[in-house]
């Protein structure tokens, strides 16, 4: 499972015009133009990035959900908001496409999807990643370090200059995870019908979550969620309900809490043992809904494990579009100077 990234909200980008400093130099061609890529589970926020950096166009599509409707279905996803850019650009195609996709969780699938993309020709060399190195290379002057994030799921990626990365499957319990929006409010519901019917500890969970619903018992809860009076979906909406009622001194929302933390540290230790990263400094970027609404008890606790398990990581809440990330790997790839990763930062930045 992906971990689907939540972030500010911002204008919709679509068939956005940049002042003519933003344009690139007449001399840099499509064939040093990246098309950028950030596909989350909810939305598509895509981008054609000149080699010095500058924006030519911005669009934004919806969800991209490969496990659920095919990975050819999924790519025409892409297209109405790719075509749309490239109208804006003036282009039909460009030199490179760096597209950071959720529910690109394995190697095989990633070759799948650049496969699909490659077969569109929207340029002439594709690297598919999942949409957490997208996070990551967004908080970092260079594509070194490691990134947590915590949306829907939860999921970490690591890299190192000289191509190194580090990598979770990130399937869910299958894959050893524990935690995410998702499953904090499976978790929350589980102990609260416990606490309700006494086969578990007394909390207070028991009557925040059905009253979020304007439900009086756990028992109600559970009937208009398995009779379909409360959709499925909705289960996101305990995530904050689990937050604010641990934040209120529930101790069985308060573990949860903790637990959460925990996991977050973990994998982040993981990851920077594999890239031989431990012993020096080296960021740790939280990223997603959950980690950059930094609630104040899982940000302290994360914090406080890190300096405990990783000293010299340095940790960093980041709220920057994704879009971002998988711009300036894009002009990682055709060797961009500095100044161009500045300049396409600086436009991120202002939006």
């Amino acid at each position: 499972m992906s971990a689907s990234h939540t972030g500010p909200e911002h204008t919709d980008p679509t068939a956005h015009t940049e002042p003519e400093h933003t344009r690139p130099a007449a001399h840099i061609g499509p064939e040093h133009t990246v098309l950028a890529v950030d596909a989350g589970n909810s939305k598509t926020d895509v981008a054609v990035v000149a080699g010095d950096g500058s924006v030519l166009a911005t669009a934004r599509g919806g969800g991209f959900r490969p496990p659920v409707v095919g990975v050819r279905e999924a790519v025409d996803t892409l297209a109405d908001a790719v075509g749309r850019a490239f109208a804006e650009a003036g282009v039909t195609a460009v030199g490179h496409v760096s597209a950071c996709l959720a529910n690109a969780d394995l190697p095989v699938e990633e070759e799948q999807l650049a496969a699909a993309l490659h077969a569109r020709a929207w340029g002439a060399s594709v690297d598919v990643r999942n949409d957490t190195f997208a996070i990551l290379r967004a908080g970092v002057e260079e594509p070194r370090g490691v990134a947590v994030v915590c949306g829907a799921g939860i999921n970490c990626v690591g890299m190192r200059p000289d191509g190194r990365v580090a990598r979770f499957p990130a399937l869910g319990r299958v894959s050893g995870d524990w935690g995410g929006g998702w499953g904090l409010a499976e978790e929350a519901l589980w102990h609260a019908a416990r606490a309700e019917d006494g086969r578990g500890a007394p909390t207070e969970l028991a009557r925040a979550l059905p009253a979020h619903f304007g439900l009086g018992t756990m028992y109600a809860l559970i009937e208009a969620l398995h009779l379909g009076r409360v959709e499925d979906v909705r289960r996101h909406e305990l995530t904050p309900v689990l937050f604010a009622t641990a934040a209120d001194g529930d101790p069985v929302a308060r573990a949860l809490v903790d637990r959460l933390a925990d996991e977050v540290v973990a994998m982040a230790v993981v990851a920077l043992t594999r890239l031989d990263l431990l012993g020096e400094e080296a960021p740790v970027l939280l990223g997603g809904g959950v980690l950059a609404a930094r609630h104040p008890q899982l940000d302290d606790r994360v914090r406080e494990l890190l300096a405990e398990r990783a000293p010299k990581a340095v940790p960093r809440v980041v709220t920057a579009r994704p879009v971002l990330g998988a711009a300036l790997l894009g002009l990682d790839h055709l060797g961009a100077p500095a100044r161009a990763h500045a300049r396409v930062r600086e436009f991120y930045e202002r939006v």
